[in-house]
Protein backbone atom coordinates (compact mmCIF):
# COMPACT_ATOMS: atom_id res chain seq x y z
CA UNK A 1 0.00 0.00 0.00
CA UNK A 2 2.73 2.42 -1.01
CA UNK A 3 2.62 4.09 -4.42
CA UNK A 4 1.20 1.32 -6.61
CA UNK A 5 -0.89 -0.62 -4.11
CA UNK A 6 -3.66 1.97 -3.65
CA UNK A 7 -4.30 2.00 -7.40
CA UNK A 8 -4.30 -1.81 -7.50
CA UNK A 9 -6.78 -2.01 -4.63
CA UNK A 10 -9.06 0.57 -6.24
CA UNK A 11 -8.96 -1.15 -9.64
CA UNK A 12 -9.50 -4.68 -8.31
CA UNK A 13 -12.43 -3.51 -6.20
CA UNK A 14 -14.04 -1.87 -9.23
CA UNK A 15 -13.44 -4.83 -11.53
CA UNK A 16 -14.14 -7.56 -8.98
CA UNK A 17 -16.77 -6.18 -6.59
CA UNK A 18 -17.47 -9.60 -5.07
CA UNK A 19 -13.81 -10.50 -4.46
CA UNK A 20 -12.37 -10.62 -0.95
CA UNK A 21 -9.34 -8.34 -1.00
CA UNK A 22 -6.75 -8.37 1.77
CA UNK A 23 -3.67 -6.20 2.11
CA UNK A 24 -0.41 -6.77 3.98
CA UNK A 25 1.92 -3.83 4.51
CA UNK A 26 4.72 -2.62 6.77
CA UNK A 27 3.28 0.90 6.89
CA UNK A 28 6.56 2.73 6.25
CA UNK A 29 4.64 5.18 4.06
CA UNK A 30 1.12 4.93 5.52
CA UNK A 31 1.24 8.61 6.50
CA UNK A 32 2.32 9.74 3.01
CA UNK A 33 -1.19 10.40 1.73
CA UNK A 34 -1.44 12.84 -1.19
CA UNK A 35 -4.82 14.48 -1.51
CA UNK A 36 -6.74 11.27 -0.91
CA UNK A 37 -10.28 12.05 0.33
CA UNK A 38 -10.42 8.63 2.00
CA UNK A 39 -7.86 6.02 3.02
CA UNK A 40 -7.09 3.82 0.01
CA UNK A 41 -7.29 0.82 2.35
CA UNK A 42 -11.07 1.28 2.33
CA UNK A 43 -11.16 -0.66 -0.95
CA UNK A 44 -9.89 -3.73 0.89
CA UNK A 45 -11.96 -6.04 3.05
CA UNK A 46 -9.13 -6.21 5.55
CA UNK A 47 -5.67 -4.66 5.96
CA UNK A 48 -2.97 -6.50 7.89
CA UNK A 49 0.20 -4.82 9.09
CA UNK A 50 3.55 -6.51 9.48
CA UNK A 51 6.92 -7.24 7.93
CA UNK A 52 6.87 -9.54 4.89
CA UNK A 53 10.18 -10.98 6.10
CA UNK A 54 8.32 -12.37 9.11
CA UNK A 55 4.86 -12.87 7.67
CA UNK A 56 2.80 -15.51 9.47
CA UNK A 57 -0.45 -14.94 7.56
CA UNK A 58 -2.11 -18.24 6.64
CA UNK A 59 -2.37 -18.26 2.84
CA UNK A 60 -4.78 -21.19 2.64
CA UNK A 61 -7.98 -20.18 0.88
CA UNK A 62 -6.48 -17.40 -1.20
CA UNK A 63 -6.82 -17.69 -4.97
CA UNK A 64 -4.01 -15.25 -5.74
CA UNK A 65 -1.10 -13.46 -4.08
CA UNK A 66 0.30 -10.23 -5.55
CA UNK A 67 3.85 -9.44 -4.39
CA UNK A 68 4.41 -5.68 -4.54
CA UNK A 69 6.47 -5.37 -1.35
CA UNK A 70 9.98 -4.16 -2.15
CA UNK A 71 12.69 -1.61 -1.55
CA UNK A 72 11.46 0.18 -4.56
CA UNK A 73 14.06 2.27 -6.36
CA UNK A 74 17.77 2.61 -7.09
CA UNK A 75 18.74 5.16 -4.38
CA UNK A 76 17.07 3.06 -1.68
CA UNK A 77 18.51 -0.14 -3.14
CA UNK A 78 22.00 1.34 -3.12
CA UNK A 79 21.61 2.62 0.44
CA UNK A 80 20.20 -0.67 1.73
CA UNK A 81 21.72 -3.34 -0.52
CA UNK A 82 21.53 -6.29 1.89
CA UNK A 83 18.00 -5.42 2.94
CA UNK A 84 17.01 -5.00 -0.71
CA UNK A 85 18.19 -8.54 -1.47
CA UNK A 86 16.42 -9.87 1.61
CA UNK A 87 13.06 -8.19 0.99
CA UNK A 88 12.95 -8.04 -2.79
CA UNK A 89 14.34 -11.48 -3.54
CA UNK A 90 14.60 -13.84 -0.56
CA UNK A 91 11.22 -12.90 0.86
CA UNK A 92 9.55 -13.01 -2.56
CA UNK A 93 10.74 -16.58 -3.08
CA UNK A 94 9.75 -17.64 0.44
CA UNK A 95 6.32 -16.09 -0.03
CA UNK A 96 5.85 -17.88 -3.37
CA UNK A 97 6.81 -21.23 -1.84
CA UNK A 98 4.40 -20.66 1.04
CA UNK A 99 1.66 -19.73 -1.43
CA UNK A 100 2.29 -22.86 -3.49
CA UNK A 101 2.19 -25.04 -0.37
CA UNK A 102 -1.09 -23.41 0.67
CA UNK A 103 -2.75 -24.19 -2.67
CA UNK A 104 -2.79 -20.64 -4.05
CA UNK A 105 -3.60 -20.74 -7.76
CA UNK A 106 -1.82 -17.61 -9.02
CA UNK A 107 1.25 -15.74 -7.83
CA UNK A 108 1.98 -12.32 -9.34
CA UNK A 109 5.40 -10.72 -8.95
CA UNK A 110 6.05 -7.06 -9.72
CA UNK A 111 9.35 -7.22 -11.60
CA UNK A 112 10.95 -4.46 -13.65
CA UNK A 113 12.25 -3.59 -17.10
CA UNK A 114 15.30 -2.17 -15.32
CA UNK A 115 16.78 -5.67 -15.59
CA UNK A 116 17.80 -4.71 -19.14
CA UNK A 117 20.16 -2.00 -17.80
CA UNK A 118 22.34 -0.61 -20.56
CA UNK A 119 20.72 -1.94 -23.71
CA UNK A 120 21.67 -0.37 -27.01
CA UNK A 121 20.00 -1.48 -30.20
CA UNK A 122 16.45 -2.67 -30.81
CA UNK A 123 13.76 -2.83 -28.09
CA UNK A 124 14.42 -5.63 -25.63
CA UNK A 125 12.29 -8.75 -25.61
CA UNK A 126 11.91 -11.14 -22.70
CA UNK A 127 14.36 -13.59 -24.27
CA UNK A 128 17.11 -10.99 -24.77
CA UNK A 129 20.24 -10.80 -22.57
CA UNK A 130 19.91 -9.03 -19.25
CA UNK A 131 22.27 -6.43 -17.84
CA UNK A 132 21.06 -5.41 -14.35
CA UNK A 133 23.14 -2.49 -13.09
CA UNK A 134 21.64 -1.70 -9.68
CA UNK A 135 20.90 -3.68 -6.52
CA UNK A 136 17.21 -3.17 -7.23
CA UNK A 137 17.44 -4.60 -10.75
CA UNK A 138 19.62 -7.49 -9.60
CA UNK A 139 17.08 -8.41 -6.92
CA UNK A 140 14.32 -8.49 -9.51
CA UNK A 141 16.11 -10.82 -11.92
CA UNK A 142 17.30 -12.95 -9.01
CA UNK A 143 13.69 -13.35 -7.91
CA UNK A 144 12.57 -14.30 -11.40
CA UNK A 145 15.24 -16.99 -11.65
CA UNK A 146 14.36 -18.51 -8.29
CA UNK A 147 10.63 -18.35 -8.96
CA UNK A 148 11.16 -20.22 -12.23
CA UNK A 149 12.86 -23.03 -10.31
CA UNK A 150 9.98 -23.65 -7.89
CA UNK A 151 8.41 -27.06 -8.53
CA UNK A 152 4.73 -26.22 -8.32
CA UNK A 153 1.48 -26.30 -10.22
CA UNK A 154 0.83 -22.69 -9.21
CA UNK A 155 0.70 -20.22 -12.10
CA UNK A 156 3.44 -17.60 -11.65
CA UNK A 157 3.50 -14.32 -13.57
CA UNK A 158 6.48 -11.97 -13.42
CA UNK A 159 5.41 -8.59 -14.76
CA UNK A 160 8.46 -6.66 -15.93
CA UNK A 161 6.92 -3.24 -15.53
CA UNK A 162 8.05 -0.18 -17.41
CA UNK A 163 9.01 2.82 -15.26
CA UNK A 164 6.05 3.78 -13.11
CA UNK A 165 4.45 7.21 -13.32
CA UNK A 166 1.18 8.96 -12.61
CA UNK A 167 -0.95 10.17 -9.73
CA UNK A 168 -1.64 8.00 -6.70
CA UNK A 169 -3.18 8.37 -3.27
CA UNK A 170 0.38 7.87 -1.97
CA UNK A 171 2.32 9.72 -4.63
CA UNK A 172 6.10 9.38 -5.04
CA UNK A 173 8.10 12.13 -6.68
CA UNK A 174 11.30 10.08 -6.98
CA UNK A 175 10.31 8.87 -10.45
CA UNK A 176 11.36 10.62 -13.63
CA UNK A 177 8.03 11.91 -14.98
CA UNK A 178 6.63 12.71 -11.54
CA UNK A 179 9.79 14.63 -10.67
CA UNK A 180 9.60 16.65 -13.88
CA UNK A 181 6.00 17.66 -13.21
CA UNK A 182 6.82 18.71 -9.64
CA UNK A 183 9.79 20.78 -10.90
CA UNK A 184 7.66 22.47 -13.52
CA UNK A 185 4.93 23.42 -11.05
CA UNK A 186 7.22 24.72 -8.31
CA UNK A 187 10.19 26.14 -10.21
CA UNK A 188 9.11 26.52 -13.84
CA UNK A 189 12.42 24.82 -14.51
CA UNK A 190 13.23 21.20 -15.43
CA UNK A 191 16.91 20.25 -15.23
CA UNK A 192 17.73 17.03 -17.04
CA UNK A 193 20.87 15.74 -15.34
CA UNK A 194 21.75 13.42 -18.22
CA UNK A 195 22.21 14.45 -21.84
CA UNK A 196 18.53 13.62 -22.36
CA UNK A 197 19.10 10.72 -24.73
CA UNK A 198 18.52 7.71 -22.40
CA UNK A 199 15.41 5.72 -23.21
CA UNK A 200 12.73 4.89 -20.66
CA UNK A 201 9.51 2.98 -21.16
CA UNK A 202 6.71 4.39 -19.00
CA UNK A 203 3.54 2.92 -17.53
CA UNK A 204 0.95 4.75 -15.46
CA UNK A 205 0.09 3.20 -12.09
CA UNK A 206 -3.49 2.81 -13.30
CA UNK A 207 -2.21 0.61 -16.14
CA UNK A 208 0.01 -1.34 -13.75
CA UNK A 209 -3.18 -2.17 -11.86
CA UNK A 210 -4.77 -3.27 -15.13
CA UNK A 211 -1.89 -5.68 -15.77
CA UNK A 212 -2.12 -7.12 -12.27
CA UNK A 213 -5.86 -7.61 -12.74
CA UNK A 214 -5.02 -9.77 -15.78
CA UNK A 215 -2.33 -11.74 -13.99
CA UNK A 216 -4.27 -12.65 -10.84
CA UNK A 217 -6.29 -15.26 -12.72
CA UNK A 218 -4.19 -15.81 -15.84
CA UNK A 219 -4.69 -19.42 -16.94
CA UNK A 220 -1.53 -21.45 -17.39
CA UNK A 221 -2.34 -22.11 -21.03
CA UNK A 222 -2.02 -18.35 -21.69
CA UNK A 223 1.74 -17.98 -21.65
CA UNK A 224 2.68 -21.04 -19.61
CA UNK A 225 2.70 -21.98 -15.94
CA UNK A 226 5.69 -19.70 -15.39
CA UNK A 227 5.71 -16.48 -17.39
CA UNK A 228 7.97 -13.46 -17.52
CA UNK A 229 6.46 -10.68 -19.60
CA UNK A 230 7.27 -7.03 -20.27
CA UNK A 231 4.29 -4.99 -19.08
CA UNK A 232 3.75 -1.74 -20.93
CA UNK A 233 3.21 -0.49 -24.46
CA UNK A 234 5.52 -0.03 -27.45
CA UNK A 235 4.34 3.53 -28.04
CA UNK A 236 5.38 4.53 -24.52
CA UNK A 237 9.14 4.24 -25.02
CA UNK A 238 10.50 7.77 -24.57
CA UNK A 239 13.80 9.57 -24.39
CA UNK A 240 14.17 11.54 -21.16
CA UNK A 241 14.43 14.86 -23.04
CA UNK A 242 11.07 14.16 -24.69
CA UNK A 243 9.47 13.62 -21.28
CA UNK A 244 10.85 16.93 -20.04
CA UNK A 245 9.58 18.77 -23.10
CA UNK A 246 6.15 17.12 -22.85
CA UNK A 247 5.81 18.34 -19.26
CA UNK A 248 7.02 21.83 -20.16
CA UNK A 249 4.40 22.02 -22.89
CA UNK A 250 1.69 21.46 -20.27
CA UNK A 251 3.03 23.99 -17.75
CA UNK A 252 3.41 27.39 -19.45
CA UNK A 253 6.61 29.25 -18.74
CA UNK A 254 8.65 26.16 -17.94
CA UNK A 255 12.23 26.06 -19.19
CA UNK A 256 14.10 22.83 -19.87
CA UNK A 257 17.87 22.61 -19.41
CA UNK A 258 19.81 19.56 -20.53
CA UNK A 259 23.30 18.67 -19.38
CA UNK A 260 24.79 17.83 -22.75
CA UNK A 261 28.20 17.19 -21.18
CA UNK A 262 26.88 14.62 -18.70
CA UNK A 263 28.45 11.14 -18.63
CA UNK A 264 26.47 8.33 -20.23
CA UNK A 265 23.53 7.26 -18.09
CA UNK A 266 23.83 3.61 -17.05
CA UNK A 267 20.10 3.03 -17.51
CA UNK A 268 18.90 3.31 -21.07
CA UNK A 269 16.68 0.76 -22.72
CA UNK A 270 13.80 0.49 -25.13
CA UNK A 271 11.45 -2.41 -24.51
CA UNK A 272 9.32 -4.60 -26.77
CA UNK A 273 5.88 -5.21 -25.28
CA UNK A 274 4.60 -7.41 -28.10
CA UNK A 275 4.17 -10.51 -25.93
CA UNK A 276 2.01 -8.65 -23.40
CA UNK A 277 -0.06 -7.22 -26.24
CA UNK A 278 -0.60 -10.73 -27.60
CA UNK A 279 -1.41 -12.41 -24.27
CA UNK A 280 -3.46 -9.65 -22.62
CA UNK A 281 -5.33 -7.80 -25.39
CA UNK A 282 -8.10 -6.69 -23.01
CA UNK A 283 -5.73 -5.27 -20.40
CA UNK A 284 -3.52 -3.03 -22.50
CA UNK A 285 -2.36 0.36 -21.18
CA UNK A 286 -4.92 3.11 -21.73
CA UNK A 287 -3.38 6.13 -20.01
CA UNK A 288 -1.42 8.28 -22.45
CA UNK A 289 1.63 10.32 -21.51
CA UNK A 290 -0.50 13.45 -21.86
CA UNK A 291 -3.09 12.03 -19.44
CA UNK A 292 -0.45 10.99 -16.90
CA UNK A 293 0.99 14.51 -16.94
CA UNK A 294 -2.44 16.10 -16.67
CA UNK A 295 -3.44 13.81 -13.77
CA UNK A 296 -0.22 14.66 -11.93
CA UNK A 297 -0.74 18.39 -12.45
CA UNK A 298 -4.35 18.19 -11.27
CA UNK A 299 -3.45 16.00 -8.30
CA UNK A 300 -0.60 18.20 -7.13
CA UNK A 301 -2.76 21.30 -7.48
CA UNK A 302 -5.47 19.63 -5.35
CA UNK A 303 -2.77 19.15 -2.71
CA UNK A 304 -1.88 22.86 -2.97
CA UNK A 305 1.61 21.61 -3.74
CA UNK A 306 4.19 24.42 -3.76
CA UNK A 307 7.30 22.85 -2.22
CA UNK A 308 10.28 23.63 -4.46
CA UNK A 309 12.41 21.60 -2.02
CA UNK A 310 10.25 18.51 -2.48
CA UNK A 311 13.32 16.27 -2.92
CA UNK A 312 13.84 16.61 0.84
CA UNK A 313 10.21 15.88 1.67
CA UNK A 314 8.04 12.89 2.50
CA UNK A 315 7.25 12.58 -1.20
CA UNK A 316 10.70 10.99 -1.64
CA UNK A 317 10.71 7.44 -0.30
CA UNK A 318 14.38 7.38 0.74
CA UNK A 319 13.84 10.55 2.78
CA UNK A 320 10.96 8.90 4.65
CA UNK A 321 13.08 5.89 5.55
CA UNK A 322 15.97 8.12 6.62
CA UNK A 323 13.63 10.11 8.85
CA UNK A 324 12.32 6.89 10.42
CA UNK A 325 15.93 5.87 11.14
CA UNK A 326 17.05 9.25 12.47
CA UNK A 327 14.14 9.29 14.92
CA UNK A 328 14.79 5.66 15.95
CA UNK A 329 11.52 4.35 14.64
CA UNK A 330 13.27 1.73 12.49
CA UNK A 331 16.73 0.16 12.62
CA UNK A 332 19.28 -0.26 9.85
CA UNK A 333 17.54 -3.47 8.78
CA UNK A 334 14.40 -1.38 8.24
CA UNK A 335 12.59 -3.14 11.06
CA UNK A 336 10.29 -1.22 13.36
CA UNK A 337 11.76 -0.70 16.80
Amino acid sequence: MGYVGPEVAKHLRAQRPDAILHGFDNAYFAHCLTGAPVLPERYLDEQFHGDVREMSLDLRGYDAVVQLAAISNDPMGNRFQDVTLDINQNTTVSLAKAAAAAGVKNFVFASSCSVYGIADGPPRKESDPLNPITAYAKSKIGSEQELAAIDTGMTITCLRFATACGMSDRLRLDLVLNDFVACALTRRQISVLSDGTPWRPLIDVADMARAIDWAVDRPADTGGRFLTVNAGSDDRNYQVKDLANAVAARVPGTDVSINISAPVDSRSYKVDFGLYRKLAPDHQPRVTLEQSIRNLIDGLKRMNFKDADFRSSDLIRLKVLQDHMETSRINDRLQWI
